[in-house]
Order: C-alpha cells, then sequence, then structure tokens
C-alpha cells in the first residue's frame, strides 16, 4: 500500500494556479518533515518545497519562490502545494514525501523514506 497519496493535479494554463495535497492514506507513521518534488520526462527528480515540522520551517527552490507555498499539518502528516502564476513548462509528476528519520536536510530525494505515487501537472502556454 502506498503510504502517501497526492491530488490536485491537472492541465492549466500559464499563469494560473493549482493546489496539490497530500496526506497519509492507511499506513500510520510520524513524520518530521514533509516535502514535494517533481520530475518532467527524461529528467531527474528535482525538489520543489519542503516543510519542517518542528520548528514550521519552509524550503523552496529558487525556480518557484515566491509563487508556491507550501503548508500542511503533522498531526495528519498532510501537505498542500499552492502554486501560482505557473510557467509553460510542460508536464511533471509532482510527487509528495515524508521524512521519518530526522534527515538533517529536506531538499534531496535522500533524505525522504515514504513517498506518494505522484500526480500529473501540465502547464501549457
Amino acid at each position: 500500500q502506498v503510504p502517501l497519496v497526492e491530488s490536485g493535479g491537472g492541465l492549466v494554463q500559464a499563469g494560473g494556479s493549482l493546489r496539490l495535497s497530500c496526506a497519509a492514506s492507511g499506513r500510520t507513521f510520524s513524520s518530521y518533515g514533509m516535502g514535494w518534488f517533481r520530475q518532467a520526462p527524461g529528467k531527474e527528480r528535482e525538489f520543489v518545497a519542503a516543510i519542517r515540522w518542528s520548528v514550521g520551517s519552509t524550503y523552496y527552490a529558487d525556480s518557484v519562490k515566491g509563487r508556491f507555498t507550501i503548508s500542511g499539518d503533522d498531526t495528519r502528516n498532510a501537505v498542500y502545494l499552492q502554486m501560482n502564476l505557473l510557467k509553460p513548462v510542460g508536464t511533471a509528476v509532482f510527487y509528495c514525501a515524508a521524512d521519518v528519520q530526522a534527515s538533517s536536510s529536506l531538499v534531496f530525494p535522500v533524505d525522504y523514506d515514504l513517498w506518494g505515487q505522484g500526480t500529473l501537472v501540465t502547464v501549457v502556454s
């Protein structure tokens, strides 16, 4: 069973907005932080945003700062990504992930232990 389930993806025009959601599915766990990554066809998975529950700190890739906002609920292991002013970058799968081992960093895929299956986002011009 996939521990995390994403939703909210879809097709949107450049300049528009989407809100992605991610929640724990069935499995009970405690996380120290959660994050979002995206992967375009033929490219590596790249960091988008993360939130560390203990201090409420948020982290963003430079490419999304000022346009994307991460938020969440640590009691439910739920995380959201509000994406505004989307750029026409084509298609990417957005994945959410959870850190359950207190990684020192939250910007690399290896920092996370649990992943969802992803939700597809397509931004067209």
